[in-house]
Order: structure tokens, then C-alpha cells, then sequence
């Protein structure tokens, strides 16, 4: 899939629009916690800047609710970048109207503004047109590189492309790049590993990469449901038992299909989940009512590591357990460690995003993969196969 993008010339000494993820998280003292989302912008930001256009950067943090809400202002954003980038940057104390032109106006060449919380608007959300044509207004040229929010029609994401001249930015199509290349022409053998709580936010993921994938890793909560699917005991792990049929029947397709399933063989339990609980090693089809599975096992690490030797593609989506709580990580951190290597060997491997790419993070390997993915929620909508409305415009 190849994505609209711009030239110099076609930003070059121009007011340009750029829809950007800021969405970062705050400390306690209102300053930026966690800069990455913000870095990841700055060749772009630098690119434009360098070819003399007046760059206006716009996003959305937390949720406001269409209020305005100081705990929300993009304002300890703007003096981050400012400290990253070495540079002024201007802060508009709104998204539109007077406050955008004069943060601005006064712009020579190059120069650079973030504005304010675009949810500071209710409009926003709801894909206003006359709220798009407002937020455009000032400017034009449009360039969409929030991937994170491609999944969603709003505003600046989608009814703002049909007021400027629009092009893709650098990381949308990275992302896009990549991602569609692992979902529409993987190198096989293509392994698929799910984790996380839930198999019903999987649900569209099984079923769209069901006749792609070689194997399909089961952890996470979501193994449990599997697992009591086929009549084991699971003790009070985390079970959608609305899903149970829906796990029989995607065992049974793929086995029609000669897709592997692997589920835990072992887990490491507790009675709560707690860093402080008990932990012990036990069997997977066999856990005590007192009991809860909280990460997998020596087992069945060795199985899954096993499962990725030979991958020359593969996708992760979602972690093996409570990786936040070191009694209950070894098997996130395994997989990750596991993907490494492989990637070193000549595989493709691709973090879908969200707690996977926090897990990752966490063990200090997201540079050790081949991509991980800057958008949780939209990156599970595009391997469900959906056209994200943030993306669509720019498809050639």
C-alpha cells in the first residue's frame, strides 16, 4: 500500500498543518514524563521547517471531553519540543480562531507553533466539517502523521483533508509500509502471537490472519479462555465464557486450515494478582480453584521460543502476563528476547503497539526489532483489515 506524500516544493515557504500525536504522558509536576512520541516527530517537523514553511503542530491529549481543562493543555508539550529541537516554539492558546493567528502570524521561515488540545472541542470527535474548516482555516497544506489516531474519523484526522491539500507525513507511512506488508504479503513461516486479557479485542485479528499465518501463540489472559475451551481446568484465571464457542470454532478452522495453535503448557499462578502473592509453576490444564494464571511458564517459553526459531515473519500483539509486576514477566520478556534474535537472523518482526510496545520498552528492545508500531488501537484495526479513515485519503 504507497501513501500520498509531499515534496519541498510543495510546503516551501507555505503555512502547513500538521496533525501530529502528542498524547504523551504528564508527571505529577505538569512536565512531560515520557518524550517519545514527541521525538518521533522531529525530522518531519525539521524537514518542514527546513524548507521554510510555518509549521503548526496539532493533537489531542487525554480526554478533556469537548471541555477546556488546564490538566489537558498541550502548553508543557510545546516547552519540551522547544528543548528538544533547541529552537522557539510558539504556543497558541487554542486550536482556532484569533489565538491560532497570532501564535502564527508573527512566524518568520521555518518557524514552528504547537497548538492548544484539539478536544477541547466536542467537535472534534464528532468529525465536525464546519469545526475542520475553522482548524484549517489559517493554513495551506495539510500533512496527516498521527498514526495513532488514523483509526478514528475525526476532525483533524478526517473531515480537515477536504478543506487543504493533504499528503501523508514520514510515520504514517512507515507504519502503514510495514504493517501492510506483514498483513497482506508475510514471508512465511508467519508466526502470530496474541496475549493481552481479552480474546474478544482479538476476535477480527484471528479471523482476518487465520489463512496467513503458519501458527498462532495464545498467552496472556486470553490463553485461559482457550484453555477452558477444551474442558481444563483454570482455576479464576481471566475466561470470556462468551467466547468459548468462538475459541472452539477457531480451533477447529484452523485445523481445517493446518494452522498451529499453541497454548500454554504451563503457568506461573498466583492467588492474586499481586508482586507480593505467591508464585508458583504449575500445569496449565490444571489449576486449582484458589489459583490464577499470571504469566506462562519455563515450559512453555521454551515451546513458544521453539515456535519462532525457524519465523521469517512475525507479529506480537499483546503480552504473556502482568509484565508490569517482575514475579509475572519472564514470559513477556522471553518472547521479546526471543523476537530479537530471530531479527538478527533476518526475520521480520513487528510490535503491534499498545501494552506490547510498552512491554518492549520496558525491557529496553524496542530498537532491537524490525518495528514497533506507534498505534495500539489503530494497528489492531488494520490487521483486522479495515480501511482507517486517518489513512484512506492518501492511498495511491
Amino acid at each position: 500500500m504507497k501513501l500520498k506524500t509531499f515534496q519541498p516544493g510543495d510546503v516551501a515557504g507555505k503555512c502547513v498543518l500538521v496533525r501530529v500525536d502528542f498524547n504523551v504522558p504528564l508527571a505529577g509536576d505538569g512536565k512531560v514524563a515520557d518524550a517519545t512520541r514527541i521525538k518521533a516527530h522531529v525530522p518531519l517537523i525539521g524537514e518542514l521547517s527546513k524548507a521554510g514553511a510555518k509549521v503548526a503542530l496539532c493533537s489531542h491529549l487525554g480526554r478533556p471531553k469537548g471541555q477546556v481543562n488546564p490538566k489537558y493543555s498541550l502548553k508543557p508539550v510545546a516547552e519540551e519540543l522547544e528543548n528538544i529541537i533547541g529552537k522557539k516554539v510558539a504556543f497558541a492558546s487554542d486550536c482556532v480562531g484569533d489565538a491560532v493567528s497570532s501564535a502564527i502570524g508573527p512566524l518568520g521561515s521555518g518557524g514552528i507553533a504547537v497548538l492548544e488540545n484539539l478536544r477541547f472541542y466536542a467537535e472534534e470527535e464528532k468529525n465536525d466539517a464546519a469545526f475542520a474548516k475553522k482548524l484549517a482555516s489559517p493554513f495551506e497544506v495539510f500533512i496527516m502523521d498521527a498514526f495513532s489516531a488514523a483509526h478514528r474519523a475525526h476532525a483533524s484526522t478526517r473531515a480537515v483533508v477536504d478543506c487543504l491539500p493533504s499528503f501523508a507525513g514520514p510515520l504514517l507511512i512507515r507504519e502503514i509500509e510495514i504493517l501492510s506488508e506483514t498483513r497482506d504479503n508475510p514471508r512465511h513461516p508467519f508466526v502470530l502471537i496474541l496475549g493481552g486479557a481479552k480474546v474478544s479485542d482479538k476476535i477480527n485479528v484471528i479471523e482476518n490472519l487465520l489463512s496467513k499465518a503458519d501458527t498462532i501463540i495464545i498467552g496472556g489472559g486470553m490463553a485461559f479462555t482457550f484453555l477452558k475451551s477444551r474442558g481444563h481446568e483454570i482455576g479464576h484465571s481471566l475466561c470470556e465464557a462468551e467466547k468459548l464457542d468462538f475459541a472452539r470454532a477457531m480451533t477447529e478452522k484452523a485445523k481445517e486450515k493446518n494452522v498451529s495453535i499453541l497454548l500454554p503448557s504451563d503457568v506461573v499462578a498466583a492467588s492474586e494478582v499481586s508482586a507480593e502473592a505467591a508464585a508458583k509453576t504449575i500445569p496449565a490444564d490444571a489449576i486449582p480453584p484458589d489459583l490464577m494464571g499470571l504469566d506462562i511458564g519455563p515450559g512453555t517459553i521454551k515451546a513458544f521460543g521453539e515456535a519462532l526459531e525457524s519465523a521469517k515473519t512475525v507479529l506480537w500483539n499483546g503480552p504473556m502476563g502482568v509484565f508490569e509486576m517482575a514475579p509475572f514477566a519472564n514470559g513477556t520478556k522471553a518472547v521479546a528476547e526471543q523476537l530479537v534474535k530471530i531479527t538478527k537472523n533476518g526475520a521480520t518482526t513487528v510490535v503491534g503497539g499498545g501494552d506490547s510496545a510498552a512491554a518492549i520498552a520496558r525491557f529496553g528492545l524496542e530498537n532491537e526489532v524490525s518495528h514497533v508500531s506507534t498505534g495500539g488501537g489503530a494497528s489492531l484495526e488494520f490487521f483486522e483489515g479495515k480501511m482507517l479513515p486517518g489513512v484512506e485519503p492518501y492511498i495511491i
